[in-house]
């Protein structure tokens, strides 16, 4: 069974809706929860959110949280993962931002990336990778430590 079978297959069991707010993944995540049979039952859509000033229209993020963090930041990937829950009505949320290259972004070099989760009554929190290479290498990993991450914050006894 594939890691997002088994996300899906628990976010069905729990009731638990999902939403996304994805950067450097383009909307991968999302297009890789959509594989799965069933899955419109807790997921209805979400966010691609390229650029800085659609972070600051879709998801509402603060222009001051990414002036004074960087866009590729841990304040960052929590804002987008907490607003897309928020926005979206849904018990949690995933958020991504990052470099995929080619080129470092502000002073983050390529294959950094944070990944958000926003989840019910928990506080939220994000974590940071650092992936090694090609683009859409970097890519995929993302989507699969999210997928991980989203797995492990439903199935925790937090």
């Amino acid at each position: 069974m594939s890691l997002e079978q088994k996300l899906v297959e628990q976010l069905l069991k729990k009731h638990i809706t999902i939403t996304a707010a994805e950067s450097l993944t383009a909307g991968l995540f999302q297009s890789t929860l959509g594989n799965v049979s069933g899955v419109s039952k807790v997921f209805e859509g979400g966010f691609v959110t390229y650029s800085d000033k659609v972070k600051e229209q879709l998801l509402h993020v603060p222009h001051d949280v990414i002036a004074e963090n960087s866009v590729v930041s841990e304040p960052t990937a929590i804002w987008m993962a907490d607003q897309a829950r928020r926005i979206m009505d849904k018990d949690l949320a995933v958020s991504f931002t990052g470099v995929a290259g080619p080129d470092a972004l502000e002073g983050n070099p390529v294959g950094t990336v944070w990944i958000g989760i926003a989840f019910g009554a928990q506080i939220s929190y994000a974590k940071k990778f650092q992936f090694e290479g090609l683009r859409n290498q970097i890519r995929e990993a993302a989507v699969e430590a999210g997928l991980k991450m989203a797995l492990s914050a439903i199935t925790s006894d937090k």
